[in-house]
């Protein structure tokens, strides 16, 4: 499985989410045994390289970068991360080819997020270590596809790792995501909700009290939508866009409400949380969820063997 490719020990990203995965949380992440990964978000080189330091100071283990590639500073991050040689790269909005290149070069792993089988195949063929299938029920940016449909596909069409993120929190998703022919999963949402999450305690409130239809898909201008909590501000969010001329400048406003949402700011911030919110029940260490994420897995396993034997009676 991927932990065993990568050197962690369970098979779990934290997706790298701006705002919210500096430095210090994906050192914690990496610590309690899944892959953290810092988002780079619209920050420039020298924040990364401040959080790159501080992520080395606080953990041996493997840790990564999330790389923004509509950033204006994506060149100047990707320099960062080589000489850093920080040993594993997500990309984001859009093509990573150019860079995998002289990731590879160096050793460096790189593994794109992709919402297309399309997407998935030019990135298996420049190279790219692995692939995150990430379907429309995730938080923040996302494609069009479910996660069942796009991961299943992108497995069949691939011969690298898939890694499966969008809707899962818990062990049924989780198993889902496996039986899909998943090497790993991706989550972000349950996550944000952690006692370790530098996000205020209304954000992580918001994610435990969501239902499944308190989650809403805006910033469709530029063909670039996002799943944010249903607040006043989401459903009013297309007045917002109105005002960008263009999808970098689009990008900056969305990342101003994210941080008013990230310091609690019920009315006017943008939460992006996915629909795995509505199984999300309680506030967790990062150990915990790891914890409850595995055990839960192998429990439901349990159930889905006992099904699959009723079914093996039936032919």
């Amino acid at each position: 499985m991927i932990n065993e490719k990568l050197g962690i020990k369970y098979p779990i990203f934290c997706g790298g989410m701006a705002n919210i995965t500096d430095g210090l949380f994906a050192a914690k992440v990496s610590n309690a045994g899944g892959l953290g990964i810092i988002g780079a978000g619209g920050y420039n080189a020298k924040w990364m390289k401040e959080q790159i330091d501080i992520c080395k100071k606080n953990t041996n283990k493997p840790f990564a970068v999330n790389l923004m590639l509509m950033s204006p500073f994506c060149d100047d991050i990707a320099k960062v991360i080589i000489e850093e040689r920080v040993p594993i790269v997500t990309t984001g909005a859009g093509s990573p080819n150019k860079y995998i290149k002289m990731f590879n070069e160096v050793g460096i792993k790189t593994i794109p997020v992709v919402g297309s089988v399309a997407f998935a195949v030019r990135a298996e063929r420049a190279g790219a270590f692995a692939i995150i299938a990430e379907g429309m029920e995730s938080g923040g940016h996302i494609g069009e596809e479910t996660t069942m449909s796009l991961v299943s596909q992108v497995v069949e069409a691939c011969n690298i790792p898939v890694i499966a993120a969008g809707g899962i929190a818990n062990g049924k998703t989780f198993n889902a995501a496996l039986a899909l022919g998943a090497e790993g999963i991706q989550a972000g949402t349950i996550f944000i909700a952690s006692k370790e999450a530098p996000v205020s305690d209304s954000y992580k409130n918001i994610i435990v009290e969501a239902k499944d239809i308190d989650t809403i898909v805006t910033s469709r201008k530029f063909g670039a939508p996002i799943r944010v909590y249903k607040n006043e501000r989401a459903r009013t969010y297309e007045e917002v866009e109105t005002k960008a001329n263009s999808m970098l400048e689009l990008e900056f406003m969305e990342n101003e409400y994210h941080k008013k949402a990230v310091a609690g700011e019920l009315k006017d911030g943008l939460f992006m949380m996915g629909e795995s919110a509505g199984l999300v029940k309680s506030i967790m260490s990062l150990e915990e969820i790891m914890e409850y994420l595995v055990s839960d897995a192998i429990n439901e396993s349990n159930i889905i063997n006992n099904k699959i034997n009723e079914l093996k009676s039936i032919k």
